[in-house]
């Protein structure tokens, strides 16, 4: 599951919304939507997202969330090391072999190195 897909199982427990009506009223097939949740299809469009938010009438920094999680929910990245150290493309390589394997724990400290790194580099 992706976090986009976590986070579109939320909203629609929390206003109890079931695949089918939902799909229908955003134009989608519930087999689709139910594959977005799973993380077993691509990043969705933005107008997706934006139906979808629509749809749940949420508003600022919830619509927003939303759209952050569907830009960081693509669950077949591809990593572009040419041009970078070796030690990198290791490192990219190493990490797609392994991911499976580390622990929430693990996970979360990479996190806030990448969390903290993003908050040293201005915004472009």
């Amino acid at each position: 599951m992706t976090p986009f897909g976590s986070k579109l199982r939320e909203l629609r427990a929390a206003r109890d919304v079931t695949l089918k009506d939902m799909a229908a009223a955003i134009g989608v097939s519930a087999a689709y939507l139910s594959a977005l949740e799973h993380g077993r299809r691509g990043t969705p469009t933005w107008y997706l997202v934006q139906r979808i938010i629509t749809f749940f009438n949420v508003i600022w920094d919830e619509a927003e969330e939303l759209e952050r999680l569907a830009q960081e929910s693509d669950p077949r990245i591809t990593v572009d090391t040419s041009g970078l150290a070796p030690a990198t493309t290791r490192f990219a390589n190493r990490l797609a072999r392994q991911i499976g394997e580390l622990s929430p724990e693990e996970i979360a400290t990479m996190n806030e190195v990448l969390e903290k790194r993003r908050a040293k580099v201005p915004k472009r």
